[in-house]
């Protein structure tokens, strides 16, 4: 079955709605972060802090911040439904663009990757909101941190490449790029 280009097109844009959308939600939410005077983010959270700064700010939230980042956090399963779709028919697309059966395979492993990336999203946030509910980090938060990684790993790979070949692509196509090369020599 050949799906075809504008499919994958129109299905990017859908996602990529979905994902602007939630994230401007999740951006807004972002500026009531405060433990005491400190600001912190989800970022931090996922990448930077350690487990002890992780569960200070934890167990030093206050009800309506704790609500507010559990709101985030749902929000950012919005995002992923948004995102990681997104990231794959973007892959597809740019397969599409390729002569190389090698390329095309890549890139279709890279979207089916996207997965991958989707449930290692998936379950760091279930991770984060079991420890935002019972104020303990397990001894699960450097199999967390390998979650957040790998997940950044594939959806950066996946868009990158993507939108690179997608480019190039797309100014071997354009008017401008077929620029008059004669020489004049007088």
């Amino acid at each position: 079955m050949n799906v075809s280009y504008n499919y994958w097109k129109n299905l990017f844009f859908f996602c990529l709605g979905l994902a602007i959308g939630s994230s401007l939600c999740m951006k807004w939410m972002e500026a009531d972060f405060w433990v005491g005077n400190e600001k912190f983010t989800v970022m931090g959270l996922e990448l930077f802090y350690s487990r002890e700064k992780v569960t200070a700010i934890l167990r030093g939230l206050d009800p309506q911040v704790k609500r507010i980042l559990v709101y985030h956090l749902y929000f950012d399963f919005v995002f992923m439904a948004g995102v990681f779709p997104a990231a794959a028919a973007l892959c597809i697309m740019a397969g599409q663009k390729l002569i190389s059966r090698w390329g095309r395979r890549f890139l279709l492993t890279l979207a089916t990757l996207q997965l991958l990336a989707w449930g290692c999203d998936f379950i760091e946030n279930c991770l984060l909101l079991n420890w935002i509910y019972n104020l303990v980090i397990t001894d699960d938060f450097y199999y967390f941190h390998l979650l957040v990684i790998t997940k950044f790993v594939i959806i950066l790979a996946g868009l990158s490449i993507s939108i690179i070949i997608i480019a190039i692509r797309y100014r071997k196509k354009s008017p401008g790029h077929l620029m008059d090369n004669s020489v004049n020599l007088s």
